[in-house]
Formats: C-alpha cells, structure tokens, sequence
C-alpha cells in the first residue's frame, strides 16, 4: 500500500504541474509536450485505479493521436501568437464565466460524494454478471451489447466528421498540381514511353 500511495502521489503530483505548465509556458511546442506528460502521468492513475483499459486508450488515443497532430500543426504553421494574445482582454469576461461554471459543477460533484459517499461506492462496483471478468471484456461486453447501436451511431458520427473535414480542405486552388487518376489511366502510350536507341558504348 505505500509503493501504491507514493506512486498516486508522484503520478498526480506530475500531472497537476504539468496541466499548469500547459497554460503557463510562453512556447507553444513546450505546452503541447506538457500536455503529453500530463497524459502519460493520467494513464498511470488510470492504471493504478485498476482501469488499465482507459490508461492505454489514453496513451494510444491522446498521446499517439491527438496530441501529436497538435504538435505538428504548431510546428508547421505559421502563427503569430503574438496577434493572438493581444485579443487576450477582450475574451477574459467570457472566460471568467466558463471558469465560474466549471467550479461549480466541481464543487457539486464533490459535494455529491461528501453527501452520499455511498454513490461513489455504487459507481464503482462492477457489473454482477461480469465481476470475475477482465475491465476490457466488461467494457466490450457492455458495448456491444447493451449500447451497440449507440456505439455504432458514434462511429458514423466521426466518419462523415472526417468525410467533411476532408471536403472542406480539399478546395481547387490556381498554381497546385493534383493527381488526376482517370488522365493517367487513359493516357496513351506515346505520350507515356519514349524508346531511345543508345549507340554501343555510348550508354550509361
């Protein structure tokens, strides 16, 4: 119990100062490598919890996904962060507003568990019929089953999401060369082989 206490405390104490270097450092690069270690120090709490299932899809989802395509768009476009922060003011209202609710719901949803600490007891017990099963069959067990339409319906939802962002990106543009598979299939063979004869000795 003390290894496990003082690797809670380790992973939670990395992942706090890394979700506050995150909006703290200047460079945009070294927040988002931040936000890889606040979620490398999450999976290991999720690990630590017993869920190892949503520690991988984390480190596999987020880390090798997610935060990743958010490093190489920082990377390779090029912002003017300081154009950005100059409209800083203008949105601190708004923001002050959401920070304000998002507090309240915390301190409701830790209120809930001082009130009836039997909710989180609840919460967490496993399901009956799958309680001497891995958390990853319980998941899939549950998911295809109980909630597979629903699943199925999200899944439909990230793909036209992703057909859409790929038709909105794909735009004509004057100056870019594109592929153009129904020309180069048809193309005839002139136009594609050119036979030279090479004199003996004379080659390369």
């Amino acid at each position: 119990m003390i290894i496990q206490a003082l690797a809670f405390y380790l992973f939670a104490a990395i992942t706090v100062a890394s979700g506050f270097m995150v909006i703290a450092s200047r460079n945009p690069v070294h927040s988002v490598l931040f936000l890889i270690l606040a979620f490398f120090n999450a999976a290991g709490l999720f690990v630590l919890m017993g869920a190892e299932f949503l520690g991988m899809i984390l480190v596999i989802v987020y880390v090798g996904a997610v935060a990743v395509l958010f490093l190489f768009v920082v990377m390779m476009l090029d912002i003017n962060f300081v154009e950005l922060r100059q409209g800083f003011l203008q949105y601190l209202p708004i923001g002050g507003v959401i920070g304000l609710i998002l507090l309240v719901e915390l301190a409701l949803v830790l209120g809930g568990w001082v009130l009836t600490p039997a909710a989180l007891s609840a919460g967490t017990d496993p399901i009956p019929p799958l309680a001497q099963t891995t958390n990853t069959h319980a998941l899939g067990a549950v998911i295809y089953t109980k909630y597979i339409y629903l699943f199925q319906g999200a899944g439909l939802i990230l793909l036209v999401a992703m057909i859409g962002a790929i038709v909105l990106t794909l735009r004509s543009r004057p100056g870019v060369k594109r592929q153009s598979i129904s020309e180069q299939v048809n193309r005839p063979r002139e136009d594609a082989v050119e036979i030279k004869k090479v004199e003996t000795g004379k080659g390369i």
